[in-house]
């Protein structure tokens, strides 16, 4: 895909420091694209700039437009082992072997696994399941978890969404005689360990070009080169071969909640995922709407806000198996018992999440009041689950702007302290974790650039939160420009309607790498604040045009909120989202962000 030029203007209505401490921005296009790109979407200005600010060039706009797996649809074969996996997999469903797929605690993870169990099941085989304990056992498999297996009978283990980086285990298991195939998307680095085979986009000697894939997304390619390899043998179960499409629906869900960006094939598995999705084939996902209170499942909103943190919450704060469990079976009782199950567990997840945030936030005031300039926030506690510091990071790091870690240890919640790290662009926090952890400041730790994680002894911490922030103290252009908050256009209150969000959603679906637009209402009245939920505000953005109903997520402790419990005139920035009421479809602005006019 072409990239567009991309320019960013000065202060948008002068805002230089917003309730949450940004300055607005307004990218500006090249006009001679914007023409071009119009008659890709029917003439309309808007789309065709929404288009140009996401480097959509004229050539491509058509397949973004229209994802489908015709266009994108990687070749199986280009996968580094994904030809001998698919070999072993095949021989041991017709030999009927033992298989066990290993499973990570995500959604990634238990869509991933879900996929395999639904294909089993076409060629009437059962695949059993392991998913290992968040406390307990840690991420990823261990010598233990394959030892138990081979003496409970596995002939044959498959790892999704874990693996890669496993050494230990994996030579355990060529230790004891049991293959593993392993089917991962993570970084790897160095050489690989021993495995039957390691499917993975990221292996440093792949060459398939979609490393860019969740786990889900490379096992849904591995049952497509499973079909293909069985039709070129001319083999197939009774009822013929699985049909592998409406497994796009947990292929699909898997994608959005690991935050896969959504370009390429991704964006081909979500359209068409969320079409599956509609069609409530899926027994587990229909009873997990259900309990969420969703009526038709069909929005990456649903998936990414309602299912997603619900299926999470076994790993995080229960029982790790019952997400796997209930996207693969095919028992509607089953599943709305295992639903009902993890709906109590998201509770309970939001009420621990919610006592350590108040306590991370607390320490995050007083570390920025000593220290204004610290380019990290470091909280931790005695106590803060494993399970749940991850999403506290995240809370922390939107809030301020900074990159964050969140630490926990306790009695009953592993041998060492667990950390986890959120970051903004600019600044790797894997790689800042991975060098504390050579240096000798932490035990062990590592990650990506937006996430990390990490274990240490709690008597480190204060070393480890000065280590950080002198480490961090580099990136100052860095954390100044996560400051930027960019407006795709201002919009009039009364210009915002059903039709409006209709004609913006021919662009989507939105994530990351393809963000939802940004709309911001200049100096408009705020009247009716009100706060509805825990924390969050509702009210009325009007002037002259019109009028938009608004509402503010999490802001009522917050600065945001303060801005906006003043009323007056103030300038508003937010996502637009259609909402039907008792018949009546209407449109609400989702607030990002606000500053006095």
């Amino acid at each position: 895909m072409g990239q567009a030029a991309r320019q960013t203007s000065s202060r948008l209505f002068s805002v230089d420091s917003s309730a949450t401490g940004r300055f607005w921005t307004m990218e500006e296009t090249d006009e001679a694209l914007v023409r071009r790109l119009a008659p890709s979407v029917g003439g309309s200005d808007l789309l065709a700039r929404l288009l140009a600010t996401r480097g959509v060039d004229p050539a491509h706009a058509a397949s973004y437009l229209a994802p489908t797996l015709r266009d994108f649809f990687p070749d199986p074969s280009s996968f580094a082992d994904m030809d001998k996996a698919v070999a072993i997999i095949l021989d041991a469903i017709l030999e009927k072997k033992r298989v066990t797929v290993f499973a990570d605690y995500d959604v990634d993870g238990g869509t991933s696994s879900a996929i395999l169990a639904r294909y089993f099941r076409a060629w009437g085989q059962d695949l059993g399941l392991y998913v290992p304990d968040r406390l307990e056992e840690g991420y990823g498999p261990s010598p233990a978890a394959f030892r138990h297996l081979k003496e409970t009978g596995s002939d044959l283990v498959i790892t999704v969404d874990c693996g890669a980086a496993a050494t230990l285990a994996l030579e355990e298991a060529a230790a004891i005689g049991l293959p593993v195939v392993v089917i991962d998307h993570h970084l790897m680095s160095g050489a690989h360990p021993p495995s039957a085979a390691l499917v993975n986009p990221n292996r440093p000697d792949d060459t398939s070009g979609c490393g860019h894939l969740a786990a889900a997304g490379v096992v849904f390619v591995f049952v497509a080169a499973l079909n293909r390899l069985a039709r070129e043998r001319g083999i197939a179960p009774d009822g013929g071969l699985p049909d592998i499409m409406p497994l796009l629906d947990l292929c699909a869900l898997g994608t959005l909640c690991d935050m896969a960006p959504l370009h390429g094939v991704n964006r081909a598995f979500v359209r068409q995922g969320l079409t599956m999705m509609a069609r409530d084939q899926n027994p587990g996902l229909r009873a997990l709407a259900d309990v969420a209170g969703i009526g038709k499942t069909e929005t990456v909103y649903h998936a990414t806000f309602m299912l997603g943190p619900r299926l999470n919450a076994g790993g995080r704060v229960g029982d790790p198996w019952i997400a796997a469990k209930l996207l693969a079976t095919d028992d509607r009782r089953e599943a709305i018992d295992l639903a009902e199950r993890l709906h109590a567990l998201n509770d309970e997840r939001k009420a621990v999440e919610s006592a350590i945030l108040d306590q991370a936030m607390t320490q995050a005031e007083q570390a920025l009041a000593s220290n204004p300039e610290r380019g990290i926030l470091v909280a931790s506690g005695e106590g803060w689950h494993p399970g749940v510091i991850g999403i506290v990071a995240g809370r922390l790091k939107d809030r301020y702007h900074l990159p964050t870690i969140v630490i926990g240890w306790g009695e009953g919640l592993g041998p060492v302290a667990k950390g986890s790290g959120r970051s903004v662009p600019g600044v790797n926090i894997g790689d800042a974790i991975s060098t504390a952890a050579r240096e000798g400041i932490i035990l062990s730790g590592g990650g990506h650039a937006m996430a990390g994680g990490l274990s240490l002894e709690p008597s480190q911490i204060a070393a480890f939160d000065a280590w950080m922030v002198a480490h961090m103290a580099q990136f100052s252009a860095e954390r100044t420009a996560a400051l930027e908050f960019r407006i795709d256009a201002v919009l009039s209150p009364g210009a915002a309607s059903p039709a409006l969000v209709d004609q913006i959603a021919q662009i989507g679906p939105f994530g990351v790498g393809s963000p939802e637009p940004v709309f911001a209402l200049q100096s408009v009245h705020v009247t009716g604040v009100r706060q509805v939920g825990v924390n969050h505000l509702r009210f009325i953005a009007e002037d002259a045009s019109g009028r938009i109903e608004c509402i503010a997520w999490r802001s009522a402790d917050a600065p945001l909120g303060h801005v906006l419990g003043q009323g007056g005139r103030v300038h508003v920035a937010g996502r637009l989202k259609a909402d039907e009421w008792n018949g009546r479809r209407r449109v609400q602005l989702d607030v990002a962000d606000a500053a006095p006019a």
